[in-house]
């Protein structure tokens, strides 16, 4: 009896102990869980440690400027202090890029973005190597192939922000020649001065391009020359893929017009910009960043546009637009809202190859562009 009453006690205050440190509570329903959200990471917008590996420097007010911007702006949304953030600037292909890579994972870094197409071998390679690491590239094309859940690419569809910017040019110019400052002969600029001439062409089925390369993606004293040479040939506006406002300002000095890139940069040359097609890089850092910290997977192959932010017009300059400019690209812009395609045919080459048939669309496999036709009406000076 004594020993039944023992062991009664010591269950009756052992249950009492369980009780109030809620081993007995009665059971309830989890938290629900955000959808997509995959598991617990046990990081928060406090903790993130987010490291960016730039081509080039924010000050050439073009390319890296507006990654930059983007970073500062997702900074801003989230919260995350500049200790959370690591950057390295001017950092090309190679050696450079595999240094910065292994500094950031040492660094802490829980994920890794990187803004040139020439980033990209570096960033799978790592990306193989440090699972624990969630690597991002901008421009690249080699995320769907490699199919880990690690590695993502990330793009906006900067073409349709060029044809409309194409459609001032085309509006504007008075000689029926516009010039285009290419960076290299890769399909990324191809498909930008292509989308660039057909909204010319839309408004003004005369018209003609000459495009010459620079075989560089910043190099502002290479930009203006051939920004010249366009000039000498007849160009009285000019586009560019190139990261420095140098063609807007050798635009002015010449008393010709402009398109710039990537930045507004009628500031830099207000008597002869007509508007910039610009990125929004923080509508996807936003997401990812978001994403990471909650376990919701970001997608492997990422393609922002107009219709989420993700490329967009700066203003239109009143100084240097013709009267109309705005309506026309107004009426233009919600067509592609809508899912018209810029590359539609009947398009030719120079040598009257059909490239596509009379309504024939030719739609982008993956975020990178990847058009590299050259179509009738460009001429391509080497």
């Amino acid at each position: 009896m004594k020993k039944g009453l023992y062991l009664f006690v010591v269950l009756l205050i052992a249950t009492s102990l369980l009780a109030a440190c809620g081993g007995q509570a009665a059971p309830t329903d989890p938290e629900p869980q955000d959808p997509g959200v995959e598991a617990e990471t046990g990081l928060t917008f406090d903790t993130v440690k987010l490291a960016f590996i730039h081509v080039g420097d924010p000050a050439d007010m073009g390319y890296t400027y507006r990654h930059h911007r983007g970073t500062t702006d997702m900074m801003t949304t989230h919260r995350i202090g500049d200790d959370q953030v690591l950057n390295f600037f001017n950092i090309l292909p190679g050696a450079a890029a595999d240094t910065a890579i292994l500094e950031a994972v040492e660094w802490g870094a829980d994920a890794i973005f990187a803004t040139s197409f020439g980033h990209g071998a570096h960033m799978l390679e790592a990306a193989m190597e440090f699972p624990d690491v969630q690597f991002f590239h901008a421009t690249g094309d080699m995320a769907v192939e490699a199919d880990l859940p690690n590695f993502h690419t990330y793009f906006g569809n900067m073409s349709q922000a060029r044809y409309l910017a194409g459609i001032a040019a085309g509006l504007r110019t008075e000689s029926n020649v516009l010039g285009f400052v290419a960076a290299h002969p890769f399909a990324e600029v191809i498909t930008g001065y292509t989308a660039f001439f057909e909204g010319a062409r839309s408004v003004n089925p005369d018209v003609t391009m000459y495009v010459m390369y620079m075989n560089a993606w910043n190099n502002p004293t290479l930009e203006a020359q051939i920004a010249q040479a366009l000039i000498d040939r007849g160009a009285d506006v000019l586009g560019q893929h190139a990261d420095s406002p140098a063609t807007q300002t050798t635009a002015q000095t010449n008393g010709v017009w402009s398109v710039g890139y990537n930045a507004n940069m009628t500031p830099a040359a207000p008597q002869a910009v007509l508007v910039s097609p610009m990125f929004d890089w923080s509508v996807f850092l936003t997401m990812a960043v978001e994403n990471l910290v909650n376990g919701v997977p970001n997608p492997t192959d990422f393609l922002g546009d107009l219709e989420d932010g993700m490329v967009f017009l700066s203003a239109l300059n009143p100084e240097t637009v013709v009267d109309g400019t705005e309506e026309a690209i107004a009426a233009a812009e919600a067509e592609l809202r809508a899912g018209r395609n810029i590359f539609t045919g009947p398009m030719f080459d120079n040598d009257g190859n059909e490239i596509l048939a009379d309504g024939e669309e030719w739609v982008e496999p993956q975020s990178a562009p990847s058009w590299s036709f050259i179509v009738e009406g460009i001429n391509v000076i080497e």
